[in-house]
This record gives C-alpha cells, sequence and structure tokens, in this order.
C-alpha cells in the first residue's frame, strides 16, 4: 500500500505500490471514487475568493446581472435536435477521428461559467417571487440554471414555489440548487434542459401510441450457436484464448442486495458456501489470472466499476478492506452514476418534488446504459486504447458463469471481425426475455439489436411472420436468441463511438397511465436507457459489424437478483428462480458441465430443496481461477479424464498450479498450490464423511445464509497443499475428525479448513518454481 497522507487518500510510492481506484480526470461529470458526490463550488473566470461569503453566496448585483443574460439567451432561444420516437439519443453527432489519441481527450470541452456582464436586473415576473427574492443564495452558473429551468419551453417554475416561505431554510434552497446542479451536469446533452425536451417528445409520443420501432422490419439476426465441446467450439475458443490477455473489464454494479433480502451491495454476496468467495474477490481473480497467464509482462488488465449513490462506498470498504483482491488499484477505475434523472409527473414533463420534502428532487434510476457516458467522461476507453487494449467486455454483478464463454466469444468476434457481439442464450418463442433480432427500414439502413419480447412479437406480426415470435422446428428455439447483457466490444471503434456520441444511449419512457386518455400518470416515470442498444448510435460500416455468440445458459448466466419468495413462485412458472440457492448450484453445475465434456466421471447429487427452492447441490467443485479460468484449459488440467471419478455427494476445492491425473473422491478435497509451486495428483483415492448443507432460515443467522436457506456444515475434509519449497502437506496424511479423534495414520488427514479468508499474494518467479511433487 502507498502511504496514506489522509484518512480515505493514498499516496503514489513508486511505480508497484498500492493506490485508490482512480475515477479518471477530473471533470464535472465525474465523481470521486474516494467520497460519495459532493459538489465542489467553483469561481467563474475572474471572480476573486472574496467576491463569495462564508455561506458561498455570490455578489446579488452579480447574480442579477447573470439572470438577464440567462433571459436574453432564452429570448432568443436555440433549435432543438431533430428527435425521433423511435430512438431518441441525447447528444449531438460530431466528427469521428479516425483513431483515439491522447489529443482527442484533451481536446475534449470542459463547461465555463458564464462570464459576469454589467446588465440591469430582470423584471420580477419573469421568475418565481421566491426565486428572486433568493439570488443572492446562488452563484452564477445556478442562476442561469434556475432561469433556464423557469423559463419556456422548459416551465419549471414551480420547483422554486416553497422558497417564498419564510419557513423554508436557506440551507434546504441550497440543497435543491446543488441537487439539480449535479443533475444537470450529468445528463450528457444540453443537461436538465435537454432532459425535459427529449422526454415532452417521448411522452408526446407514448401518449399517441407511436410504435418506437415504426418503420423497422425485423430479420433472423446472423450470428454463431455453440454447443460444450464440439468441434466448432474448441476451435473457435482457440482462437479468442489469443485476445484473452488484451480485454478491459467493466462490470456493471450498481444495486444494492435489498431485494434479495441482503443489506450490502451485491458485489460483497459470497457467490457459494463451499469457500464463501465474495463476487467482486471472483471476479478480480479471474482477471489477475489470465493477466498472468496470456497477457504481455507490461500489461495489467484493468477494470471499470460502475457503481451508484447507493455502492459506491460499500464497494470501496470491500476492496480496501481486502487490499483489493491481489490487484493493483491502479488497475481499477470506479464511475459513479450520480442522483440520478428527475421523475416526471405528467405529460408536460412536469418535474416530481420528494413528497416529504418541498425542496427536493424525486430522483429514479436514468438506467445502465449511462455507463457508456461514463466511460467517456471519464476518458476510459481513451485510456485503455492508449495501453494497449484491444477488447473492452460488459457483465453484470451476480453472475458466476460470467467468464467461461469469453475466450469463445473472443474467438467469434476476432474471426467475423465485430464491432459489438453479445453473448446470448437460446430462448423459446415468446419467452420473457428480449430477443436479438436485425432491423432494416427503408433506406437500407441496419442494427442487430435487442427487441423487448413484447414488442418482438407484434413486430414480427406485423413484418411477414404471421406466427409471430415461435420455435424454429429444427432447434426447438425461437431464432431470435436471448439477451443477457454481456456485451463485447471491439475496443477502437468502440472508443471512436464513444467521441463522436459522448456515450450517450437512446432513451425510452414507460409511463403508466391512470385513465383511458393517458393524461394522468398512476405515478410519476423518467426516461431511461440501456446499454444494449449501442448497436443504435453505430453508422456505416461499423453499424452492419454486430453479431451473437449463443450458449446453453447453464455455461453462461444464471444471475442472483430476486427474494427466495419471488424465486419459489417464478420456478413453479418454469422460470429460472435466480436467487441466491440457484445462483450457487449453477456455478457447480457449470464445472461439472464441463469436467464431463472432457470425459471426467462426475455424478449429480439428487434434488434438494431448501426454503422452497428446488436444486441439484452437488458435488460442490469450486476450481478456482488459479487453476482454471474456461473450457480450454480443462484438458491440460485433467489429463487423463475418465480416471476422476466424483461422486454426488462430494465437495473439491482446487487453487493453484496442480494437475490432475488420476483422483477417486467420495467425501471432501481440498488442494491447495501455493504460488510459486506446483503439485500433481496421482492415483488418489478420497473417501471421508465429507460436508452437508444443512437447513437454516433462523433470524439470528446471517442474512447471505438466510437467502439461500442453509449454511455447510464441514464433517471432514481431505486437505493437501504444496509449498513453494518443494514440502507436501496432507501426505502422508496425519488425521483427525471435526471431533477430535485421531484416526491411524493411514487414514486420509481430516480437518475442517476455513477457505474463505483472503490470503496475500506471494510473488512467483523462475527462482523459486518447484520442480514439481506428486501426490500418489
Amino acid at each position: 500500500m502507498g502511504k496514506k497522507s489522509k484518512k480515505g487518500q493514498t499516496t503514489r510510492q513508486g511505480k508497484h505500490q498500492k493506490r485508490r481506484p482512480t475515477s479518471g480526470t477530473t471533470n464535472p461529470t465525474q465523481i470521486s471514487a474516494s467520497k460519495p458526490n459532493t459538489p465542489k463550488r467553483e469561481t467563474t473566470e475572474g471572480e476573486t475568493v472574496s467576491s463569495v461569503n462564508a455561506n458561498n453566496n455570490v455578489n446579488t448585483n452579480a447574480a442579477a446581472a447573470a439572470v438577464a443574460m440567462a433571459l436574453a439567451a432564452a429570448k432568443n432561444g436555440t433549435p432543438s435536435p431533430n428527435l425521433t420516437p423511435q430512438f431518441v439519443t441525447t447528444t449531438a453527432a460530431s466528427t469521428t477521428p479516425s483513431t483515439p489519441t491522447p489529443t482527442d481527450a484533451d481536446a475534449s470541452p470542459s463547461p465555463q461559467d458564464v462570464p459576469i456582464a454589467v446588465a440591469e436586473p430582470p423584471p420580477p415576473a419573469k421568475l418565481p417571487p421566491g426565486l428572486m427574492s433568493n439570488l443572492n443564495l446562488l452563484t452564477p452558473n445556478q442562476v442561469n440554471l434556475a432561469t433556464a429551468l423557469c423559463l419556456q419551453p422548459t416551465n419549471q417554475g414551480h420547483l422554486f414555489a416553497a422558497w417564498g416561505d419564510d419557513a423554508t431554510p436557506d440551507a434546504s434552497k441550497i440543497a435543491l440548487m446543488e441537487q439539480l446542479e449535479r443533475m444537470d451536469k450529468a445528463y450528457p446533452s444540453d443537461g436538465l434542459a435537454g432532459y425535459i425536451r427529449n422526454a415532452k417528445v417521448l411522452l408526446e409520443s407514448s401518449r399517441k401510441g407511436v410504435n418506437p420501432l415504426e418503420g423497422w422490419k425485423p430479420q433472423v439476426p446472423e450470428g454463431d450457436t455453440f454447443t460444450l465441446g464440439s468441434d466448432d467450439y474448441k476451435f473457435m475458443e482457440k482462437v479468442g484464448m489469443t485476445q484473452i490477455g488484451k480485454c478491459g473489464f467493466v462490470l456493471v454494479a450498481g444495486g444494492l442486495g435489498e431485494r434479495l433480502g441482503y443489506g450490502g451491495i451485491k458485489l460483497g454476496l459470497p457467490t457459494e458456501m463451499t469457500t464463501e468467495t465474495a463476487y467482486l474477490k471472483y471476479y478480480i481473480e479471474t482477471i489477475l489470472a489470465i493477466q498472468s497467464r496470456y497477457s504481455e509482462p507490461d500489461i495489467k488488465l484493468p477494470l471499470c466499476i460502475m457503481v451508484s449513490n447507493d455502492t459506491n462506498q460499500g464497494t470501496i470498504e470491500l476492496l480496501e478492506a481486502n487490499d483489493y483482491f491481489g490487484m493493483d488499484c491502479d488497475q481499477i477505475t470506479i464511475v459513479q452514476q450520480g442522483d440520478g434523472v428527475p421523475a416526471l409527473q405528467d405529460n408536460d414533463a412536469t418535474i416530481a418534488m420528494d413528497s416529504n420534502d418541498p425542496c427536493k428532487i424525486q430522483a429514479k434510476p436514468h438506467g445502465h446504459g449511462d455507463i457508456h457516458s461514463l466511460l467517456h467522461s471519464h476518458r476510459v476507453a481513451l485510456n485503455w486504447c492508449k495501453k494497449g487494449l484491444e477488447w473492452v467486455i460488459f457483465f453484470q454483478d451476480t453472475n458466476g458463469l460470467a467468464f467461461h464463454t469469453l475466450p469463445l466469444a473472443l474467438g467469434v468476434s476476432n474471426s467475423r471481425n465485430l464491432v459489438m457481439n453479445s453473448i446470448a442464450v437460446p430462448r423459446k418463442g415468446k419467452q420473457a426475455v428480449g430477443g436479438i433480432a436485425t432491423l432494416v427500414n427503408e433506406s437500407g439502413e441496419e442494427r442487430t439489436i435487442n427487441v423487448e419480447y413484447n414488442q418482438l412479437d407484434p413486430l414480427l406480426r406485423a413484418s411477414g411472420f404471421p406466427d409471430g415470435d415461435v420455435n424454429d422446428p429444427k432447434t426447438g428455439f425461437s431464432p431470435f436468441p436471448g439477451n443477457i447483457n454481456q456485451l463485447l466490444f471491439k475496443l477502437k471503434p468502440y472508443a471512436e463511438a464513444l467521441l463522436r456520441t459522448n456515450g450517450a444511449m437512446p432513451e425510452f419512457v414507460n409511463p403508466k397511465y391512470a385513465d383511458e386518455a393517458k393524461s394522468v400518470f398512476k405515478k410519476p416515470t423518467r426516461l431511461e436507457c440501456m446499454m444494449q442498444d449501442f448497436p443504435t448510435v453505430l453508422s456505416g460500416d461499423a453499424a452492419k459489424r454486430v453479431g451473437f455468440t449463443s450458449i446453453a445458459a447453464d455455461l453462461c448466466f444464471s444471475p442472483v437478483k430476486n427474494a427466495t419468495a419471488d424465486g419459489v413462485k417464478l420456478q413453479l412458472k418454469g422460470t429460472a428462480p435466480g436467487v441466491a440457492a440457484t445462483g450457487e448450484a449453477d456455478q457447480y453445475g457449470a464445472i461439472r458441465k464441463i469436467m464431463a465434456s472432457i470425459g471426467c466421471k462426475v455424478e449429480d447429487a439428487p434434488e434438494s430443496t431448501f426454503d422452497g427452492i428446488k436444486v441439484i447441490a452437488g458435488p460442490e467443485i469450486v476450481l478456482k481461477p488459479s487453476f482454471a479460468v474456461c473450457p480450454a484449459e480443462y484438458t491440460s488440467r485433467f489429463p487423463n479424464p475418465s480416471k476422476v471419478i466424483i461422486s454426488g455427494r462430494s465437495s473439491l476445492v482446487i487453487e493453484g498450479n496442480v494437475t490432475i491425473e488420476s483422483l477417486t473422491l467420495d467425501g471432501a478435497l481440498t488442494i491447495e498450490c501455493e504460488d510459486g509451486a506446483s503439485g500433481v495428483i496421482s492415483e488418489l483415492s478420497v473417501k471421508n464423511k465429507g460436508w452437508e448443507k444443512m437447513e437454516d432460515i433462523t433470524d439470528s443467522s446471517p442474512e447471505y445464509i438466510r437467502i439461500r436457506g442453509y449454511k455447510m456444515k464441514k464433517i471432514e475434509t481431505r486437505q493437501i497443499v504444496f509449498k513453494k519449497d518443494g514440502t507436501v502437506v496432507g501426505y502422508p496424511p496425519a488425521a483427525t475428525t471435526s471431533s477430535g479423534v485421531v484416526a491411524p495414520a493411514a487414514t486420509p488427514s481430516s480437518v475442517v479448513v476455513e477457505l474463505n479468508q483472503p490470503e496475500k499474494r506471494e510473488a512467483a518467479n523462475a527462482d523459486n518454481f518447484c520442480g514439481g511433487c506428486v501426490i500418489s
């Protein structure tokens, strides 16, 4: 760690020292990674510090002058962009440079305060009286913003209704302006005025029932579908393995675990109960394993984490408490979504106030589409280009299967020269999952993009597919595969598109109406955007270089997003529950499936039920990323797969540079190989009492146990450790049971092992690499 100069700050101490995750170059749309977004007061060019009083209030005459200028600008007006209801994009296009360069980043414009000029104060009738009487509280920038919001066509003067009440504290008024200012700076095109303008267009289209896909006809998309273990799979994965060391990783993690019944951030949840490895630790360990085996020596693979106000502090605390799980701090960038966007209460896009606070905007999330604008404003994509990276992969916060198919998708993208590649899953016709389709309009423009399931079927019926979204009789699945929001981009054209569009995604609105005339909302709505809509901002040849890689969901997708009670209902309907218990079971299942595909003999456990959720709970097999990260590596780790036999009640954990030549397991076994060591397991047979899942839903148990409905009881364990000095622990055995009974020396060692404690990494180099130890 670097030397800490203050609490929460770390100074750089040499090239290889740790420091806090970076949040990019400072600009108004960026959020500090070290603390929640706190607006920073800025002075205008030429303004002196003495013009700001103890409350950071500017001179009233200066504020009045700024109002006069703002009123004049509003009177002159500016033309609105030509927005279409099909794909409304909140940014104006500019010329795309051929190659992202440092100059491109340095030339990015930064907002400047409006210069103060001498002018007469505006007529009081132009602004709400409460605002006019409180101008002395505001900075010139805030005065300009308040004025623009009050005047036509924005027409949001009601925001300041409480300012005329003497009982309203000045601090509350300032807090409202600061909230508005943060929202204004965070919106990628024309601030809040642009947000209101776009909202009016979309709300009017919604009221009229305009089809957002009008003029577009669907076609079956061009993509690649694979079966694990097939020759095509192996070939494409091999191609991808040449690219895997050139990736940047983007983790979309803005959510808390409240929906699951878990009070912390979802990244802190254990992926499984065998080792209790947190999702964030698992992701970082995987990236580091890829880096150590496939990247050039001078390349450190970066991780960018998108957080929200809710998860920012928890994410940083989790990283710092665990020494960043072994990753160097300068590999991690944290970008924050901020306050969200204003909720809208009617078709006029009137901003809704908080029902409990007349000086607070009711805010709602803008959607995960913000990740693209954040990567642009923080210059993340450009910086990654400069470092020589070639790909960027987007993945979700609680999908433990995310990386199994990354080499496969990379192989497809590299072979087909794709700009964007969606990892997809087979879906049934009309299944409630967005489908990937190619849309073509009359001018020949083409987009391969996710279409929501409730839009796909009627769109097909209206476009020459009389049966709509139905299964292909040859495959049993819809020809429109399911989107899982795991996206792979070619970095250079991705960065070029960000420069041209500021990363702003098309928005949509989905108000719930309380009347047939569609004039009243049941509750406030907001504009939203989705990251998978990126193809809408591609143009020319790039727009045609979009495809998908489809593979069975049990190998690539099992998110943890639902509470157990909701999961039970979904499972009864035949839908994946998406709960902690199934997320864990599917992790074990994916590993069993990969092992079976190369010839290992792995028996499934019988079905179990925990708190109403049915799972195939075992055998519990955890292969740490230091052992294997993808199917291509399993063949070298299990060179004689037919000699690997694992019973359905077994538990197996393997970590490090180990080769399993032959193993028969009926119980619990952990194998650890320290950094700098290697080991071989040969002719090993282990039989012991093993581990058991015990039902546990008691209120006194930790939340991560209650949401699963069980805990792991480790009764008897065989532990083997390969040391980097060449010694081996665990053979010949020295046995005890969990009850303390000493077994004969010939009995395998049996101890309860805590596997979830973070360990410090030990440097590995050629001098301390042992020649390989064999257990037989």
